[in-house]
C-alpha cells in the first residue's frame, strides 16, 4: 500500500475508533523520514537546472487614438483663428463621417482597455447601487374627480402603462400590490382600465417610447399626448378615446410643442413648430368633427415663440408670445375657443409669465420690470377678469418684502400655496381663498398663512400635478441632499400630511408604492409626527454642512458638502464637486443612490451654486451668464480652493463633476487651474460655444443665446472665446485625468465632446495615470435603470482609479 494512502487510512482508523495517540504520533515521524530523503534529491536536481526568471514587467499602458487633422481657418470681429478637428461636425460629408466611425470605435477600444483593470471593481458597484435603485413600480395614485391615475411597469415590460381605477369603489384594492391586471378575484370584476400601454407606442415608434406632453380631457374622454418620432426628430400629437380606447382621427399634427383642452374636453388647441424648432401656429381641433383644425394665430417674426397652457379650472386659456424684445399674454375663454384672443399682459423680454384664475380674478406670478426698474425675484399680481382699463390694471397680492422670496405658487379652489424662501431655509405655506380686498397688498406673514411641515436640509419643493383643482389636498415632492425624494399629500382642510412615496434606504424598498393612505401611506398631523423618523432622513449616518465662500469679488458663493459621519478625516478624504451655473436653474442636490458608494468609502460630496445659475434670483442668474460667464467659472475654483485650505478635502485628492451647461463650468475651471483637480467627469457637456454659437447644427433657442452670448455682438464673442473650453486648452500642462461621456441622442453634438477630447490629448502633457477618456451612449440613458446604474458604476470606478490611486 502506498505510504500516503496508509497515512490517510490512518485517520480515518483515528477518527472512527479510540485508537492511542503514539501510533498517529509514529505514524507521523515515519511519513517524514521517508519524505525528507526524496525532498533532498527533489532539491539538487531543481538547482542543477535552475534558470532565474526576469520579472514580468507590467503591461504597458495603451495608446489614446489620434484623428487627424484637418485646419479650416476661421475669422469674426477682426479675430482669426484655426479649427483642426472642424471636419467632426461636418454631418454631410460622408467621407468624413467614416472617418467619425472609425475615430469613435477607436475611442470605444480605447476607454475599454484603460478600465479594463476596474471590471471587477464595477461589478461590485453595479452589485451595489441596483438594489438601491427605487424599483418605480408605480407612480402614486392621483385623484381627478371620481378617477385614480397612475402609471405602472409590468414585470419583464420596459415601458409603463398608463392606468385609472373608480376610487370610491376599489379605493380597497389599490395597494402596492397590484392585482394582476386590475383584476378583483373575489368578485370575479375587472377594476383596473388600461389607457395607454407605452410598450405598444414603441412599437409605433421604431422600438422607442419616449412622451413630452400628456394631458387627459377634464371630462376624462380623450388623451392627448405628444411621442418622440426618433426618425423624424420631432413630436407627434395623438388623441385616444379612453371610453374605446382607439386612436382618434383628429387631430393628428406633427412637430407639437404645447397642448390645452377646451370646451370641456371637446375642443383641443395646440401649438406646432417650424424646420426649425422654433413653435410659431396655434390651431384648434374640434373632436368629433370632420372640419379642418382651425389656425388661430401665426407668429411670422423669426424671434418670437409661442406656447398654450390651460388655468387649472379650465376656465380661460393662455397664450404666451415671447421673444427678446417683449413677453405677452393673451388670454382666450376656454368655453368659445374660436372667440378670438385679448392681450392681458405685456412686458419686456425675458419675463417669466403665469397666468392662473380664481373666482373672475386673474393671478399672474412674473418676475417682470416694474416701471422700468428690474427685480430680482418673483412676485403675485392680480386683476379682475372683467376689467375694462386700458391697459390692464395689476395689483400687487403681497408687498414686497425682501428677506420672504417667493419660487412658486399653486392654486386650488380652496388655497393659496406659496413655496417661500428666507435665506437658504424654504417654507411651504397656504393661504385660505378667497382673498379679502382689505388683506391685498399687505406683507405675507400678515395674512397668517399656514406654516406646513418640511423636513431639514430641503434642496427644492416641486409642486405636483394637481389636476384636481376643487379637491383641498394638494401634493408636492421635496428633495434633500441627506434624505430620498418624498412626494406629500397635504391636507390644508384639517393640517393632516401623508408621504404617498418615498425609497427608504434603512428598513424597506419603498414606503409606498401606490397605494390608499388607509393601507400603505403613513399620516402625521400638523408638526407632531406619530414615529421617530417621520421623514426617512438619513442625517443619523451623513452630515450636510452649508457655507458661504467668498468668491475672487468678494460676492458669497453657496457651497453645500455631504459626508459620512463615520468616515471623516480633516485633509485626508477624496471629494467630488458638483456644478452647473447656468438659465438660472437651481443645481441639483437632492439624494442620489448611486453616490452612496463613494460617501460611504470616505468620499466628500459638494455642491457649488455658482452664479448664472438658480436659487439666488434674477441678478445672481445675470451675473453668470454672457459677458459675465467668467464669474461661474472663478465662483466653481473659489469653491474648489475652499475644499482644499480648509481641509475637507485633500489636496490630491478633489475632483470635478458637471452635466451639460455644467460640463462647460468644469471643463473651462480645469483651463484656468489643470493643477487643482486630479479627476472630472463631464457629462454630454457644451464644450465648444464658439462653433455651436456660430454656426449652430442643431436648433438653438433665444435661451441659449441669452445664457451665453451673441457671437454677432463683440463683446458677447470676446467673452465667448474667453471661457470656450475648446478655445482655452493649456499647452504643455499636466490636465486631470478626465472621463466625458455623450450621447447621440444629446442636444449638444457628440462631435463637441471629441473635439475637445482630442485637442487635449494633443496640447497637454502625456501621463497615462491621467487618461482622457471618450464614453458614447447610443440608447438615452435616463430612459433605461440598466444603463443608469451601468453608467453610473463606471463613473465611480473611474474616480476610484484615478483619485484614490
Amino acid at each position: 500500500m502506498p505510504l500516503n494512502t496508509a497515512v490517510y487510512l490512518g485517520f480515518n482508523k483515528l477518527s472512527s475508533s479510540f485508537v492511542s495517540f503514539r501510533p498517529l504520533t509514529t505514524m507521523r515521524h515515519l511519513l517524514t523520514a521517508v519524505r525528507r530523503p526524496i525532498l533532498r534529491h527533489w532539491a539538487i536536481l531543481q538547482s542543477a537546472n535552475y534558470k532565474p526568471q526576469k520579472p514580468q514587467p507590467p503591461p504597458s499602458p495603451p495608446s489614446p487614438p489620434k484623428p487627424p487633422k484637418k485646419p479650416v481657418s476661421f475669422c469674426l470681429h477682426g479675430e482669426s483663428w484655426e479649427d483642426e478637428y472642424n471636419w467632426m461636425s461636418q454631418l454631410n460629408d460622408r467621407v468624413a463621417m467614416r472617418h467619425m466611425d472609425v475615430y469613435m470605435e477607436q475611442e470605444e477600444k480605447y476607454t475599454e482597455a484603460v478600465m479594463y483593470d476596474t471590471e471587477r471593481l464595477q461589478s461590485k458597484l453595479q452589485a451595489e447601487m441596483a438594489p438601491r435603485l427605487a424599483p418605480e413600480l408605480s407612480t402614486p395614485p392621483l385623484r381627478w374627480g371620481p378617477w385614480l391615475y397612475y402609471r405602472r411597469v409590468e414585470e419583464g415590460k420596459q415601458y409603463p402603462v398608463l392606468c385609472r381605477r373608480l376610487a370610491n369603489v376599489n379605493e380597497e384594492f389599490i395597494s402596492n400590490k397590484s392585482p394582476s391586471a386590475g383584476f378583483d378575484f373575489t368578485s370575479g370584476k375587472k377594476i383596473e382600465q388600461r389607457l395607454l400601454d407605452y410598450n405598444l407606442e414603441a412599437e409605433r415608434f421604431g422600438g422607442y417610447a419616449y412622451e413630452e406632453l400628456s394631458e387627459v380631457s377634464p371630462d376624462h374622454r380623450y388623451l392627448a399626448y405628444t411621442m418622440y418620432d426618433k426618425d423624424n426628430d420631432y413630436f407627434k400629437l395623438s388623441v385616444r378615446d379612453l371610453n374605446f380606447g382607439s386612436l382618434c382621427s383628429k387631430p393628428q399634427a406633427d412637430r407639437v410643442s404645447s397642448i390645452a383642452w377646451a370646451k370641456d374636453g371637446q375642443a383641443l388647441l395646440y401649438v406646432v413648430t417650424d424646420d426649425k424648432k422654433r413653435p410659431f401656429r396655434l390651431y384648434c381641433s374640434m373632436l368629433g368633427s370632420n372640419d379642418e383644425d382651425v389656425l388661430i394665430l401665426e407668429e411670422p417674426q423669426e424671434n418670437v415663440h409661442l406656447s398654450i397652457r390651460h388655468t387649472k379650472d379650465f376656465r380661460y386659456l393662455t397664450v404666451n408670445a415671447f421673444s427678446t424684445q417683449s413677453s405677452k399674454v393673451f388670454l382666450i375663454n376656454a368655453a368659445d375657443p374660436l372667440s378670438g384672443m385679448t392681450l392681458v399682459w405685456e412686458c419686456e423680454a425675458n419675463a417669466h409669465c403665469i397666468i392662473e384664475h380664481h373666482k373672475e380674478y386673474l393671478y399672474l406670478f412674473t418676475d417682470a420690470a416694474v416701471q422700468g426698474q428690474t427685480v430680482d425675484h418673483h412676485y403675485l399680481l392680480r386683476s379682475p377678469v372683467a376689467s375694462s382699463s386700458s391697459p390692464r390694471k395689476w395689483e400687487n397680492v403681497f408687498a414686497n418684502d425682501q428677506d420672504l422670496i417667493i419660487e412658486d405658487v399653486d392654486f386650488c379652489d380652496s388655497h393659496l400655496l406659496l413655496i417661500v424662501r428666507e435665506g437658504r431655509k424654504y417654507r411651504l405655506y397656504s393661504i385660505c381663498l378667497p382673498l379679502c380686498n382689505s388683506t391685498v397688498g399687505v406683507h405675507l406673514k400678515e395674512v397668517n398663512p399656514q406654516n406646513l411641515p418640511l423636513p431639514d436640509h430641503v434642496s427644492q419643493i416641486l409642486p405636483g400635478p394637481n389636476y384636481d383643482f376643487y379637491s383641498s389636498t394638494m401634493r408636492f415632492a421635496i428633495t434633500s441632499p441627506v434624505m430620498p425624494d418624498a412626494v406629500v399629500d397635504y391636507d390644508l382642510t384639517n393640517g393632516k400630511w401623508t408621504i404617498v412615496q418615498q425609497q427608504n434606504l434603512l428598513y424597506e424598498r419603498t414606503r409606498v408604492l401606490y397605494g390608499s393612505a388607509s393601507s400603505m401611506s403613513k399620516n402625521f398631523s400638523g408638526n407632531n409626527a406619530v414615529d421617530d423618523r417621520p421623514w426617512n432622513d438619513l442625517a443619523e449616518y451623513y452630515a450636510c454642512e452649508e457655507y458661504d465662500v467668498p468668491s475672487y469679488d468678494g460676492v458669497l458663493v453657496p457651497l453645500t458638502i455631504l459626508y459620512s459621519r463615520h468616515r471623516r478625516k480633516n485633509g485626508e478624504n477624496p471629494g467630488l464637486l458638483h456644478g452647473h451655473g447656468a438659465y438660472g436653474e437651481l443645481l441639483d442636490k437632492r439624494w442620489r443612490s448611486e453616490l452612496k458608494s463613494l460617501l460611504d468609502r470616505g468620499w466628500v460630496i459638494a455642491y457649488a451654486d455658482v452664479r448664472g445659475g438658480g436659487g439666488g434670483g434674477r441678478k445672481w442668474h445675470h451675473d453668470g451668464r454672457r459677458t459675465n460667464k467668467l464669474n461661474s467659472v472663478k465662483d466653481y475654483i473659489s469653491c474648489a480652493k475652499f475644499l482644499i485650505e480648509r481641509e475637507v478635502v485633500q489636496d490630491t485628492k478633489l475632483a470635478g463633476w458637471g452635466y451639460s451647461a455644467g460640463g462647460l463650468l468644469v471643463a473651462s475651471a480645469i483651463n484656468f487651474c489643470p493643477d487643482l483637480f486630479r479627476a472630472a467627469v463631464l457629462k454630454v457637456p457644451f464644450l465648444d460655444p464658439t462653433h455651436t454659437l456660430l454656426m449652430p447644427i442643431l436648433p438653438l433657442a433665444p435661451n441659449d443665446y441669452e445664457e451665453f452670448g451673441y457671437p454677432g455682438d463683440i463683446e458677447d464673442f470676446r467673452a465667448i472665446r474667453e471661457y470656450s473650453p475648446y478655445d482655452n486648452i493649456h499647452k504643455d500642462a499636466l490636465y486631470p485625468a478626465i472621463l466625458v461621456t455623450s450621447s447621440f441622442n444629446t442636444r449638444f453634438g457628440v462631435w463637441e465632446a471629441a473635439k475637445w477630447v482630442a485637442r487635449v490629448r494633443e496640447y497637454s502633457i502625456y501621463d497615462p495615470s491621467r487618461p482622457v477618456l471618450l464614453n458614447l451612449t447610443t440608447d438615452i440613458v435616463e430612459e433605461n435603470r440598466y444603463l443608469q446604474c451601468k453608467e453610473a458604476a463606471m463613473e465611480t470606478a473611474f474616480l476610484m482609479k484615478t483619485v484614490e490611486s
